[in-house]
C-alpha cells in the first residue's frame, strides 16, 4: 500500500464528515429511545442494558468501511459524540470521552488488518471492540462499585451489541449506499455492482 493510499483526500473528509454528523442525530434520537430498551433489560438481569449500547457505536465502523484510511473509525466516532454532545445530552463533554474510546478501539481492528480488510468478519470484529470498550469504560464512568456479575454481563452485552449494531449494520447499510452509486469516488463503492 503506497503513502498516497493512506492520505486523506477533500472527498474523504466531506463524506466522513457528513456521514459522522448524520450518525451523531441519530445518537440524538438513540439517546431518547434506548431509554425504553434499557430499563427492562436492566430489570430482567442487571448488565443487560448493555445490549442498546450499539446504537452509539457505529459511526467509527461506518466511516472506516467507507473512507478506508487510517484515522476514519476515531474520526467518525468523534465527530458523532460531538455532534451529539454539541446538540445536548444528559452526559455532556463525556459524551466527546467516549466517542474517542470507542472509535479508538475499532480503529485498532483496522490497524490490525493494515487497512487492507475490508469484509462482514473484521467489521464485526471492530464493532465488538468498541463494544468492550464501551463496556469498560461505561463500568469505569458510571458503575465503578458494579459487583463482578454485573461487570461481566454488562461487558459480553456491550460485545453482542456492537457485534450486531455497530458491526454488521454498518457493513450492510455500506453495501446499500454502494449499490445506489452514491460511493463511486471510494473503493467501497467500486467493489459492488450499481443498481439500475
Amino acid at each position: 500500500m503506497s503513502n498516497l493510499s493512506w492520505r486523506w483526500r477533500v472527498v474523504d473528509i466531506v463524506v466522513a464528515s457528513v456521514l459522522a454528523v448524520a450518525s451523531g442525530l441519530v445518537f440524538l434520537f438513540w439517546n431518547v429511545a434506548s431509554n425504553s430498551i434499557q430499563a427492562p433489560l436492566s430489570a430482567a438481569l442487571p448488565g443487560l442494558q448493555a445490549l442498546a449500547g450499539g446504537g452509539w457505536l457505529f459511526a467509527g465502523v461506518l466511516v472506516a468501511l467507507v473512507v478506508r484510511k487510517p484515522g476514519a473509525a476515531v474520526y467518525g466516532e468523534l465527530v458523532a459524540a460531538t455532534a451529539s454532545a454539541l446538540v445536548g445530552n444528559e452526559w455532556g463533554v463525556l459524551t466527546i470521552e467516549c466517542g474517542l474510546v470507542q472509535g479508538l478501539a475499532a480503529e485498532l481492528v483496522f490497524a490490525a488488518f493494515l487497512y487492507r480488510r475490508w469484509g462482514m468478519p473484521v467489521s464485526v470484529l471492530a464493532g465488538t471492540v468498541a463494544g468492550v470498550a464501551m463496556g469498560v469504560n461505561d463500568l469505569i464512568l458510571w458503575y465503578p462499585e458494579a459487583t463482578t456479575a454485573f461487570q461481566s454481563i454488562y461487558v459480553v452485552s456491550g460485545a453482542v451489541s456492537g457485534a450486531v449494531i455497530a458491526g454488521v449494520v454498518p457493513f450492510f447499510v455500506v453495501r446499500g449506499l454502494a449499490r445506489t452509486g452514491a460511493l463511486g469516488r471510494f473503493a467501497a463503492g467500486r467493489e459492488i455492482p450499481v443498481r439500475r
